[in-house]
């Protein structure tokens, strides 16, 4: 084990202790310690996930990773290759009107040190925010129609990344099944595709 997957599993160690905020539900949520020059940033786990023990555990991750096999990469091996993150890493609970609660700011921002940690330790070349929610924290995001399909150069940590973003995969969520969330979708794969860091993961 080299010194940076050595430095990942003590971080995560800390990590899956984490209890500061009051209203999320545990357990944390992480991905395995994989040294990885691609980075997954999710929204945050839902009621399976914990159970689970693994980010995109249930029908939403069915379909992410059908995407992901589509241009080089089966659950299995995104899994082993693909370092996966969440913009916050437990439950948020259930909305009172229905649906999973959205993490407030201080929450996301409480969350913010472990994915700043991960960063600075990994160096990832490609970043794959995943939901608008993850998507807003590293570009300014309106509509999803304006920034998926493309590729962006963003100061992480004080060092240019490739940013490549992606709609949420839900069930719940039509934008990526008809257009032009449809062929947005695909170009924004068929630039994941070609982008070197992916390449890499690939060849492994």
């Amino acid at each position: 084990m080299d010194r940076i997957t050595q430095a990942l599993v003590a971080h995560q160690r800390s990590l899956l202790k984490c209890n500061k905020c009051t209203q999320m539900v545990g357990p944390v949520v992480t991905g395995e310690p994989i040294r990885s020059s691609v980075y997954l940033i999710g929204q945050a786990p839902g009621t399976r996930e914990g159970l689970a023990g693994r980010p995109f555990a249930w029908t939403a991750g069915k379909t992410l990773f059908k995407w992901f096999a589509k241009i080089g990469l089966d659950e299995e091996a995104f899994r082993q290759r693909v370092f996966m993150a969440a913009v916050c890493r437990c439950f948020p609970g259930k909305n009172p009107n229905g649906g999973d609660r959205v993490p407030d700011e201080k929450e996301m921002n409480e969350c913010a040190g472990w994915m700043n940690a991960e960063l600075a330790l990994l160096e990832p070349q490609l970043i794959l925010p995943v939901g608008k929610l993850a998507i807003g924290r590293l570009i300014p995001v309106n509509k999803l129609k304006d920034v998926i399909g493309n590729c962006y150069t963003c100061e992480v940590n004080g060092v240019e990344r490739d940013v490549i973003p992606l709609p949420h995969p839900s069930g719940a969520s039509t934008w990526h099944r008809v257009e032009p969330g449809k062929t947005l979708l695909l170009q924004a794969l068929h630039l994941i595709q070609r982008h070197s860091a992916w390449k890499s993961v690939c060849n492994l």
